[in-house]
Formats: C-alpha cells, sequence, structure tokens
C-alpha cells in the first residue's frame, strides 16, 4: 500500500546521501525531521514515508507476527517502495542509509535481518526485530560491509535492551558491522551521542 512521503534536505542535484527515516509508534515524519536537525548532517536528502494513523502495526514487537498482519505485511511494503523511490531518484543502494527509531527501528531491523538489504548503512535508534522467534544466520554474509549504528536505553519502558542485543547480534551473524552501545535510564529518547554517531556514519558514506 503506498504511503505519503514527506522530502527535506539537500536538492536532489546536491545530495551526496539519501537517508529512509521512519517514525515511531504515534509520531509522524515531522518526529524524524526533527531529529535530522540535531543530527545535523550535511549534504543529505531525506525520505519519510508516513504510516496511516501514525502507527505501522497495531500491537507490541514481540507480539506473534500473526497478529500483526496486515499491517506488518503492508508497512514492509512501504519501505520497499519507498526505497525503490529513492533508486529512482538516482541514489544507488550504497548511497542510502535506513534510519529508524522505536516501531521505525523495529520494522526496518525486521526488513534488515530477513531481506538482507545490501545499503550504506544501518541507523537504529530504540528497537528489534520483530516475533517471538530468533532470528537465524543466512550463509554467505549478505550484510558484509554495511555498517549498523544501534543505540538504546538500558531501561527503556518499551524496548527491553535484551531484544536490541539480539538484534546486534542478528546483523553481525548475517556480516554487518555493528556498533551497540546502550545506555543508562529509564526514558524513551535518543541521546545526544545517538545523533552524534549517526553523523558520523552519515559522513562516512562515499558519494557518488
Amino acid at each position: 500500500m503506498t504511503r505519503p512521503v514527506q522530502q527535506w534536505g539537500e536538492p536532489l542535484d546536491q545530495a551526496r546521501v539519501a537517508v529512509l527515516a521512519v517514525h515511531g509508534r504515534g509520531q509522524t515524519p515531522d518526529f524524524m525531521r526533527g531529529v535530522a536537525k540535531d543530527i545535523d548532517a550535511p549534504g543529505v536528502r531525506y525520505y519519510a514515508p508516513h504510516a496511516a494513523g501514525d502507527t505501522w502495526y497495531p500491537l507490541p514487537f514481540t507480539a506473534a507476527l500473526q497478529d500483526n498482519e496486515p499491517d506488518l505485511t503492508q508497512a514492509l511494503a512501504a519501505v520497499r517502495a519507498t526505497l525503490a523511490a529513492i533508486g529512482a531518484d538516482g541514489f544507488d543502494r550504497r548511497r542510502i542509509v535506513l534510519w529508524g527509531f522505536s516501531q521505525g527501528a523495529c520494522l526496518l531491523a525486521q526488513f534488515a535481518v530477513h531481506e538482507h538489504p545490501r545499503v550504506g548503512g544501518l541507523v537504529l535508534f530504540t528497537g528489534g526485530y520483530l516475533g517471538t522467534a530468533e532470528v537465524d544466520a543466512t550463509p554467505g554474509n549478505p550484510l558484509a560491509g554495511v555498517p549498523a549504528l544501534v543505540r538504546s536505553i538500558e531501561h527503556d519502558p518499551w524496548v527491553a535492551a535484551q531484544r536490541v542485543h539480539w538484534t546486534a547480534e542478528a546483523l553481525t551473524r548475517l556480516g554487518a558491522s555493528v556498533d551497540l552501545r546502550i545506555d543508562p535510564g529509564d526514558e524513551h529518547v535518543i541521546t545526544t551521542e545517538a545523533s552524534t554517531s549517526a553523523a558520523a556514519l552519515l559522513a562516512g558514506i562515499p558519494g557518488a
């Protein structure tokens, strides 16, 4: 199902990197736009799809996959469609970074561990793959060379640190170069360190 996509940042003819930005539950692309100002990475164009009703799927991300259907399938389709639109704008996969927060990070973690997109990078702020089962590694290291920045808070009220660890381990088994950090605290927030590290990852993506 097609979702509206908000765009901002550098003009197409000047952008070095494209970021597919996926918001969390109860949020809109405007939230990601605000955080992008904190990241303050130059040369970046952002593409942010908007979930129907501001929510990508109805139940917690740790529920059985079938219990979040058909919304989950539609949400993943929106990610694929936005990724294709970014490609049509002239960005090859090596110049695209997938970035999500909260429910958006969960959605992108699910996309990454099952569909293995060979993109320029992953930025997952407080999220983990969906479902009740652990993720099996795929032979051949399909995410080899993909940098993955994974950040969360130790006692986040919505996302358990253990699932964040498991997600980082799954990405590592798939070949990604994972930078994991879980800071102390009990708030559902994006830290200054996370934003700074995301800016560094974006700065390291080769241009055209």
